[in-house]
Parts: C-alpha cells; sequence; structure tokens
C-alpha cells in the first residue's frame, strides 16, 4: 500500500470564541481612544509621538500571542501581513490629508474625525475579508486575478507618479447623493453630527468628512487586501493584520505630518513590493492550478516563495525607499521650516 501524503491542516480555523474575544478587545480599544480623544484639541507631536508607540507595541504583543499560541507560521503572517498594511496605509495619508483641507476641518477636531472614520472602514473592511476567504476557499484560480491586478498596480503606482498632495480632492458618487437626499448644514457645530434647525434634521460636515475617510480607505483596500492575502490565506490573520495596521495609522498621521512630502521613493517601494506580491500569488495558483486550459488543468512544479523571505523583502525595500527618501530630501524639512517662521501666524 502506497504511503498517502499528509492532508494539510484547514487554515482559518479559529473558534468563535477568538473571533468574539479579538472583535471584543478591539472594542475596548477604540472606545478608550474616543473617550480619551472626547475634548477637542490639537493633537501635538508628543501626544502622537505616545501614540504611534502604544499601538506598535499592542501589535508586538498581539505578534506574540500569535507565535505563542497559532506557531511560527501564523505568527510571521501576521508580522508580514501587519508590516505589509501600515506601509500601504501610509499612501492613505497624503489622501486623508487632502480631504481635511477640502472639508477645512479644525485641527482640534481631525483625531475624531480619523478615528470614528476609520472604524467605519474597519468595519466594511471586514465584510471585504469574510467575503474574499469565502471565494478564495471556494475557488483557489482566484489567485491568478489577485496576483495579475496586483502587478498592474504596481506597474501603475511606479508610473503614473505621485501628485505630492497637489491633486484636489473629489467627492465620490455616494457622497454626492448623501447631499442631495439630506441636507447638510454649511459650518460645523462643534463635534456635533446632526443638529435639528427651521424644525428638520440636518448634517453636518462632520458626518460627511467621516464616511469620506471610510470610504477612501475602502477603496485603498481594494489592493492592500489581495496583498495580505498573498502573504496568507487565514481570514483571521487578514483581519487583525488590518485592524492593528489602522489602528495606528490616526497617530501616525499627526505623526508624519511634513515627512510625507519627503517620502519621494515610497511609491516605488510600494511598488515593489505590490508586484513582488503579485508574483508570489500567481506561483501559488501555478502550483495548485485547476484551470483546464493552463497545464491541461494539473499543477505546475513551480517555486513557491516562503513567507519568511516575503517579509524579509518587505521590510527591507521599506528601509531602503525610506533612507533614500530622506537623504535625497534632507534639505526639504529645513526649507518648510524656514518658511513656517516667515509666515505671520496672523493669530
Amino acid at each position: 500500500m502506497s504511503p498517502t501524503a499528509p492532508v494539510p491542516a484547514p487554515v482559518g480555523g479559529e473558534p468563535f470564541s477568538v473571533w468574539a474575544l479579538t472583535i471584543a478587545g478591539l472594542a475596548v480599544i477604540f472606545a478608550v481612544d474616543l473617550w480619551a480623544g472626547r475634548r477637542a484639541r490639537e493633537v501635538t507631536m508628543r501626544d502622537a509621538a505616545r501614540g504611534v508607540g502604544i499601538y506598535v507595541g499592542l501589535a508586538v504583543v498581539f505578534a506574540a500571542g500569535v507565535f505563542w499560541f497559532g506557531g511560527r507560521e501564523q505568527g510571521t503572517a501576521f508580522v508580514a501581513g501587519y508590516v505589509t498594511e501600515y506601509s500601504l496605509s501610509v499612501d492613505n495619508l497624503f489622501v486623508f490629508l487632502l480631504i481635511m483641507t477640502a472639508f477645512a476641518v479644525p485641527k482640534a477636531f481631525q483625531h475624531r474625525v480619523l478615528l470614528v472614520g476609520i472604524l467605519i472602514a474597519l468595519v466594511m473592511r471586514g465584510g471585504f475579508i469574510l467575503a474574499g476567504a469565502a471565494v478564495i476557499e471556494r475557488f483557489s484560480w482566484v489567485f491568478y486575478l489577485f496576483g495579475a491586478f496586483l502587478v498592474i498596480t504596481a506597474v501603475k503606482v511606479c508610473f503614473e507618479g505621485s501628485d505630492d498632495g497637489q491633486e484636489e480632492y473629489r467627492e465620490n458618487i455616494l457622497l454626492r447623493a448623501v447631499r442631495r437626499v439630506v441636507p447638510v448644514t454649511e459650518d460645523y457645530r462643534g463635534a456635533r453630527l446632526t443638529v435639528r434647525e427651521a424644525g428638520r434634521r440636518m448634517i453636518t460636515p462632520m458626518l460627511m468628512v467621516m464616511i469620506a475617510i471610510g470610504l477612501t480607505d475602502l477603496l485603498f483596500a481594494l489592493d492592500s487586501i489581495p496583498a495580505i492575502f498573498g502573504l496568507t490565506k487565514d481570514p483571521y490573520i487578514v483581519f487583525t493584520a488590518n485592524a492593528f495596521a489602522l489602528l495606528g495609522l490616526r497617530q501616525l498621521y499627526f505623526l508624519l505630518g511634513g515627512l510625507l512630502s519627503r517620502l519621494v521613493y515610497l511609491q516605488y517601494g510600494l511598488g515593489v513590493i505590490l508586484a513582488f506580491i503579485g508574483v508570489k500569488l500567481v506561483l501559488e495558483a501555478l502550483h495548485t492550478n485547476t484551470l483546464p486550459f493552463v497545464n491541461g488543468g494539473r499543477p505546475l512544479p513551480v517555486p513557491l516563495i516562503g513567507i519568511e523571505l516575503s517579509l524579509g523583502v518587505i521590510i527591507g525595500v521599506l528601509a531602503v525607499t525610506t533612507i533614500a527618501s530622506l537623504l535625497r530630501t534632507r534639505g526639504r524639512s529645513t526649507e518648510v521650516e524656514q518658511e513656517r517662521e516667515a509666515v505671520p501666524s496672523g493669530r
């Protein structure tokens, strides 16, 4: 009797209790953060640095737990996914800045806008992740589509360039529809989302900008979520990596500030990462091929890229592009500071 190959363990088999505890923990973190930021105030660099440190620390603690309970492969997958999602999310900050400027959000309320907007984005991403996991489980050939999409996106990112935040933000069709159906006040009413005026209920720009942040982040997820599925097929790891990346995104927005304009090579690094994961997905699709018009429906003996190599490539590309960007623009921060000192505050 010939020996049979071992049956691989099911992927994404975390029990409901683990999901429930994780979601409850994330809800507590959001609630504490929302309560801490209940008063309108500007976020200082010290506050932002402390916040980034806290959220990165929470991600490290969670990663240690995944290593302990899930093993090396799951732990490495979470770290790789978290680093990928966090790095791809940095690109979101350029658009967040455009949205904040377009809606003229007072600085004292920007932290609340980002927190609620990111919460909306996380809920929508959760549905997106569950749908993607269900599709991948039934149709393994979808990795061909994911891989091709990521490679095309990588080429677009690298060759279309960055607008350095100069492009004007335009509301999408959903926001325009909301404005037609629901009356919106002309100005902000503190932190209130809705008000009653002249006997009718109206929403404020505060709610509009929160929706804009959430919807915009979901659009960015169209490439980041397929990218992390290229690293792991476990929906729990995909979701938690997204959650912890989004948790620290708000503080990163305030911490980076003018540094965003100095990351001139970041787009190329993100493009390389997307292309690398896209190729990884295509190789995995070929390795488990079932399409009848590819090799007669039989798998191809192509080499696979391990998760450790993926993590090394991701961190290495980010480090090189970040250092190169800072060296290329090392005099820019001084020029910006001099311009700020030369312009009177007007207050």
